[in-house]
């Protein structure tokens, strides 16, 4: 049915790194949503008013919220597809953060209301009064939930949208709620147990756990959280079809919304290489980068002599250093000076945020664990943690 509707409204074989085919694709799950929920929602609440129920009406409400959050979802996608202007020289991507973190927060007045009303029905309790009809569109109602996650789950995932992936895992915990109620209606016709209240707050649970959980994704986003490793490690792949680049390091991935990525990082030639052939090399790898990942690449050239054994020799030893302190460390940006006395050791030394050492216990290990060796070495290291 998914492929059906995509073909329908959008057509075959499109783009969906375009923005256009991507906002089309954004559209179709918005509006499906909103009349989907908009169905569920004007069915439930007759029910539930019908019979007395506050856990139907509960969940009612949870589909009027999810109809409300894909509104507020196309909206923030039509503004992220506004042309860059001159105040935002790099687009409106984040609009659509912005805007599921409206979602979000509209999820969490939806669950922290329903809450206030199931405790006011566990202290005045009255048993509703649930007819076949109402178990019918609860029944109906978790089928639709299960077609709607696998439709978002497939979209958000061909578009790389959070708030589609978002609707997604919202739409698989209405499925576990309407189910909670659903066991609720039955139990209060056929044994005339007041748990009605109950169930209502088990819902309005699963509506502020969805709500939190999104909104903490969402603020990660606009604040720039780590992306994905994939990606890091498709980066660090590619760049080794061009012979002249030795290394990279200093990866970072700047992120202006859905497919408005800018990724920045150095890439090691070998000093004795000519520098217009290496630059030349660096530019066709920036474009073949855009074409292939769709995204804006800027890369700094950082000679690195490879055809000095004494150099090479100490190299080794620094990185063998840092990997017997911990396995995690890396080093780059390596130089050595000589005097008459002394070998000077110049590189940055790479330590995971979550490495229990500080900076400077770590700098001290690594530093000692070379002069064990290399007496003569005297080390100036910068520590720095990774961007990616």
């Amino acid at each position: 049915m998914t492929d059906f509707l995509i073909r329908l409204f959008i057509g075959k074989n499109k783009d969906v790194n375009d923005t256009k085919v991507r906002a089309k694709h954004a559209t179709l799950a918005g509006i499906t949503g909103i009349f989907l929920n908009l169905l569920l929602f004007a069915g439930k609440l007759t029910m539930g008013i019908l019979s007395f129920s506050v856990a139907i009406i509960a969940d009612a409400f949870n589909n009027i919220s999810d109809a409300g959050s894909s509104i507020v979802t196309l909206l923030g996608v039509r503004l992220a597809n506004k042309p860059v202007d001159k105040e935002h020289p790099l687009g409106h991507g984040r609009y659509e953060y912005v805007a599921g973190f409206i979602v979000d927060m509209l999820i969490i007045l939806v669950g922290f209301e329903l809450f206030k009303s199931s405790i006011e029905k566990i202290i005045t309790p009255t048993l509703p009064n649930v007819g076949n009809a109402s178990m019918i569109i609860l029944g109906a109602s978790i089928l639709v939930k299960v077609w709607l996650f696998f439709f978002y789950r497939k979209i958000g995932k061909k578009i790389n949208s959070s708030p589609v992936r978002a609707a997604a895992a919202d739409s698989l915990s209405d499925c576990i709620a309407t189910t909670l109620v659903l066991a609720s209606a039955i139990v209060s016709r056929f044994w005339s147990v007041h748990i009605d209240g109950w169930v209502g707050i088990l819902v309005a649970s699963f509506i502020l756990f969805t709500g939190l959980k999104a909104s903490k994704e969402t603020i990660d986003l606009l604040l720039g959280s780590t992306p994905d490793p994939a990606f890091v490690d498709s980066i660090y792949e590619f760049v080794k079809d061009y012979p002249r680049i030795v290394g990279i390091h200093d990866v970072m991935v700047h992120d202006y919304g859905p497919g408005r990525q800018i990724v920045s990082f150095h890439a090691e030639v070998p000093a004795d290489c000519d520098i217009n052939v290496a630059h030349e090399e660096v530019d066709t790898m920036e474009q073949d980068m855009h074409k292939k990942f769709g995204c804006i690449v800027t890369v700094h050239l950082d000679p690195l002599v490879v055809d000095d054994p004494l150099v090479n020799e100490l190299r080794l030893l620094a990185e063998s250093s840092a990997k017997a302190v911990s396995e995690s460390f890396t080093i780059h940006d390596f130089r050595m000076t000589k005097g008459e006395k002394n070998i000077n050791l110049i590189f940055d030394l790479v330590v995971p945020t979550d490495c229990p050492l500080c900076k400077k216990d770590a700098e001290k290990q690594v530093v000692e664990k070379i002069r064990d060796v290399r007496p003569e070495c005297a080390c100036v290291i910068r520590v720095e943690h990774p961007f990616v």
